[in-house]
């Protein structure tokens, strides 16, 4: 739709056609506003829309680049053509003693200790071969060979599946063992598995399928288009609970939707997105309750991407491990939504996925045998995993298919960096994230409540609540009967060059914005509190006005 030309940003029918866009779209009408605004004004824009954090961690990038010298160092052994540099793929043998030898002559570098740290994590704790591991990083690094195996380079799964073990809450659970499969981020693994609960017959067009909202508005988006058209039931934490404060839980009655066996999927934001909230303990137990006695083969899909923001967070996946599959991107703790790096993750040996495929009916089993027949000779074993990373490629590509190992090798370091230091990392980014938080909401006038399972990396504001606090019902009404929920993050747009997110395109309250505190400085955040609170209140008086 084209909104360049419209004259009146505030119009209500200008705003009914904006509605009918996503949040994400939405934005960008709401920069070009805002940049209007700072132009013609003092005002500084400040876009909170997305959640693109403004840090990244730099020792690990360090010891990327640092690793490139020595694997070119590696290549450069064999020379084809110095003069246009055609060099030689590199070599395994001796690799890991000559990685050591290169780590000594660059001691004290950028990147050196990191590299070191992992290599000897992996090497001594892992009892990696060093040869092999060295390899792995030259090979990959470099980018020379497809990869292989497809699903995941060996030692990036090890290192990677030792971080999500703590990340994500295991560190205790001694039985369950995940798969990965390494993706272009979390959303590209969204994508694929939902291509491949579709073409395994695991659901179908119509199926019942549930969603955990308010949520990441692709996942509302996805299984409406019509390759998919499941039968959608929205699982809501929009209740208010006492006193007027959102907690954003699910209500006991909102998750026993979970409890029929027809719905065969549900698709959770694990902490939520906008809200920012992990799903608290008594409702983790409420869910374990419905797949113990209603719901066994339930299917659940978690995007737990905001869990290393809250300090002893426990996802799904270690719940739940046998019904779950978590996506994980590395974007968003490590500022790196440009490396596009992720991880699926599916229990090893028995899980919902495998046995649901074994319990189809033999026509469709014939079906799915022809279709992965090229891959071998017992297509019927052929993991769910492991399809996924078929279909990723149509099947036929499947020996092309997986993460460009570049990518990979970042990742694993990444990986191993978070992870050993885990104790120092994790504190200072929570430190931040909560700094901008307050800034946020000091200078609305609002009141931040506390509460354990906030992760504060988005903050999701109910107008409708503070209007009626402030202002009362009669106001909230008014509201309601002559403004569209949009107007808000217009006005803000508009006037004070202040970008947020309309709360209803993530099927949140309709009345409220979503506010990232990744993406900008801690002072910034008291600015766009008090650009919030001043909307606020030039509502209320033309309320009065009104009544006037």
């Amino acid at each position: 739709m084209d909104t360049t030309n419209n004259t009146n940003p505030e119009s209500r029918s200008y705003e009914k056609e904006l509605e009918r866009m996503s949040p994400f779209e939405i934005k960008g009408t709401l920069i070009s506003m805002a940049e209007q605004n700072a132009r013609r004004s003092t005002a500084t824009f400040l876009n909170a829309g997305r959640g693109n954090p403004n840090w990244l961690l730099a020792y690990p990038r360090d010891a990327f680049f640092l690793l490139g010298q020595f694997a070119m160092q590696e290549s450069r052994r064999k020379v084809y053509d110095e003069a246009i540099g055609i060099v030689a793929s590199p070599s395994q043998d001796g690799v890991g003693a000559r990685f050591t030898k290169f780590l000594d002559d660059h001691k004290g570098e950028l990147g050196e200790h990191c590299l070191r740290h992992i290599f000897t994590y992996m090497t001594q704790s892992c009892k990696a071969d060093p040869d092999e591991l060295a390899f792995e990083w030259v090979d990959g690094i470099l980018g020379d060979h497809y990869p292989t195996p497809p699903r995941i380079l060996k030692y990036t799964e090890m290192i990677t599946r030792d971080y999500l073990k703590w990340a994500m809450g295991g560190e205790n659970d001694t039985t369950s063992q995940f798969d990965l499969f390494a993706t272009e981020g979390s959303t590209a693994g969204m994508c694929y598995i939902f291509d491949s609960l579709q073409a395994n017959f695991l659901l179908n067009k119509g199926d019942k399928m549930a969603l955990m909202t308010p949520c990441f508005t692709p996942y509302i988006e996805i299984p409406e288009l019509r390759r998919f058209d499941f039968d959608v039931i929205n699982v809501s934490a929009n209740a208010v609970e006492k006193d007027g404060y959102h907690d954003w839980q699910y209500p006991p009655e909102e998750i026993d939707k979970l409890r029929d066996p027809s719905v065969k999927a549900v698709c959770i934001t694990n902490p939520s997105n906008p809200p920012s909230y992990q799903i608290s303990q008594s409702v983790l137990d409420q869910i374990v309750d419905v797949v113990k006695k209603d719901n066994p083969n339930l299917m659940i899909i978690t995007d737990d991407v905001y869990g290393t923001f809250i300090k002893g967070f426990k996802s799904l996946m270690y719940v739940l491990p046998y019904n779950t599959a978590c996506l994980y991107s590395f974007s968003k703790y490590f500022g790196a939504t440009g490396w596009r790096v992720a991880a699926m993750a599916i229990k090893e040996g028995a899980n919902v996925f495998d046995d649901r495929l074994a319990a189809l009916p033999e026509e469709q089993k014939q079906v799915l045998n022809k279709r992965y027949e090229s891959l071998a000779l017992d297509p019927s074993k052929v993991r769910f995993i492991d399809r996924v990373v078929a279909d990723s490629r149509l099947v036929a590509l499947n020996h092309t298919a997986g993460l460009s190992t570049p990518q990979q090798i970042q990742m694993s370091l990444f990986a191993g960096f978070a992870l050993l230091h885990r104790e120092e990392l994790q504190p200072k980014l929570i430190g931040m994230i909560q700094t901008r938080l307050n800034n946020l909401w000091s200078t609305t006038g609002f009141k931040l409540l506390p509460d354990p399972n906030r992760a504060g990396y988005y903050s999701e504001i109910d107008l409708m609540v503070w209007a009626k606090k402030f202002y009362g019902d009669d106001f909230v009404k008014y509201l309601n009967d002559n403004y569209e929920p949009l107007d808000f993050v217009i006005r803000l747009a508009d006037q004070t060059a202040v970008v947020l997110l309309n709360g209803d395109g993530f099927d949140g309250p309709k009345w409220s914005v979503r506010a990232s505190l990744a993406n900008l400085d801690a002072d910034a955040y008291l600015k766009i509190g008090t650009a919030i609170r001043k909307i606020l209140d030039e509502y209320h008086t033309k309320y009065l006005q009104s009544k006037k």
